[in-house]
């Protein structure tokens, strides 16, 4: 049987996949080449981030480098930053010498989508935000003026420059809401729901109570920094349930308003084993989101390894796990489940339930066989 040969092209380096869109990257192509799948990997090198050479290797048949070109011209560019930043003559000239398909990861990687070069080739574009959606939302909740006008006029470039997903031969999205978007947008292209791929083969979750509530993510984003804000001054406000906050470059502000406040607690910057032993520990995971874009990975981790799941409905997002979790909208809900969960033992039926829904919906295993169906055919 012939070998299977795909080329990835992908925003970050995605190793350590320590974040949302890189753990999605990282777990694919592991899945992919566990299944017999040739991966030639092109990452766009981001500030701060190293490369990961042993890593990637073991994955991929080769993995190739490139910088991101920031700086003015990119920022210029008709097309959106994050696109612009990431072009690359190099990585065009590789692909050329081949005819495998090509894995488009998220909209920052689309720059020679519409390529005439690459007009007869397999391209598929893997969504993981309906990007314009979430750059308006963060120009909704940022505070800073300059980084403010630079989210909205962002928002706007990647709203024109969606239309370059005409030239995709598919389109693969994360939750069934951007599925049923992409489709409206584009009834011309094949376009499929496949959730996201993620670190979790089985669930690991504790019986009984935890004494912490907790609320986890990449603190520096604004989303979450609003997020983080929101159940430090109202949810967890005049409560004596302890909250614990942890993630990646908490800013100032949110350190400030936790200083004084007896039942919060910030750990800053955990490692990976760290941040799963707190979720395992917690005794409520609460997720709260004002952006309802894409699916939220860290759902995902809590539902495998953490006890009671308490969110708002914009975390869900389409991803059918609505029966899995606690549901508050507003403060007066979410404090009434809070008192709640932490009167109640966590059931070890949740467990089986969970084991069955995450089984069919979110398998790797099953879902890099779809998505090889979809390229090569059954």
């Amino acid at each position: 049987m012939q070998d299977k040969h795909l080329h990835i092209i992908s925003f970050d380096v995605p190793y350590p996949p320590n974040y949302g869109g890189v753990i999605d990257v990282f777990y694919k192509i592991k899945t992919l080449y566990e299944k017999g799948i040739k991966i030639h990997l092109h990452c766009i090198e981001y500030p701060g981030r190293r490369r990961a050479e042993e890593e990637l290797s073991r994955y991929c048949e080769e993995v190739h480098y490139y910088p991101r070109k920031t700086g003015l011209v990119s920022a210029l560019s008709m097309k959106p930053y994050i696109v612009s930043s990431r072009r690359s003559e190099a990585m065009l000239n590789r692909l050329l010498q081949d005819e495998h398909p090509i894995l488009f990861e998220g909209l920052h990687s689309c720059f020679y989508l519409g390529s005439k070069s690459l007009k007869d080739r397999i391209k598929i574009y893997r969504e993981s935000n309906i990007e314009h959606r979430y750059y308006f939302n963060l120009f909704k909740v940022c505070r800073n003026l300059v980084n403010r006008i630079y989210y909205l006029g962002a928002s706007c470039k990647l709203r024109f420059y969606q239309s370059v997903l005409k030239h995709s031969s598919m389109m693969l999205c994360v939750s069934e809401k951007d599925t049923s978007y992409l489709r409206e947008q584009f009834p011309d292209n094949k376009v499929y729901y496949m959730p996201s791929f993620h670190p979790n083969n089985e669930l690991d979750i504790l019986n009984g109570k935890g004494d912490y509530a907790l609320y986890h993510g990449n603190i520096e984003v604004p989303e979450n920094t609003h997020a983080a804000a929101f159940l430090i001054n109202e949810v967890f406000n005049d409560t004596d349930i302890p909250l614990v906050i942890a993630g990646m470059n908490p800013p100032e502000r949110i350190k400030k308003m936790i200083n004084g406040k007896q039942n919060i607690k910030l750990i800053s910057n955990p490692d990976d084993k760290e941040m799963f032993e707190l979720i395992r520990n917690a005794h409520v995971n609460v997720l709260v989101t004002f952006q309802a874009t894409g699916l939220k990975l860290k759902l995902l981790n809590v539902l495998y390894r953490g006890r009671f799941c308490l969110v708002n409905d914009k975390m869900l997002n389409g991803t059918g796990l609505d029966d899995l979790c606690i549901i508050g909208n507003d403060t007066p809900a979410l404090k009434k489940e809070l008192t709640r969960l932490f009167n109640t033992e966590f059931p070890g039926s949740d467990i089986s339930r969970r084991q069955n829904t995450l089984a069919e919906l979110y398998s790797n295993s099953t879902n890099a066989d779809k998505l090889i169906g979809f390229i090569w055919g059954k």
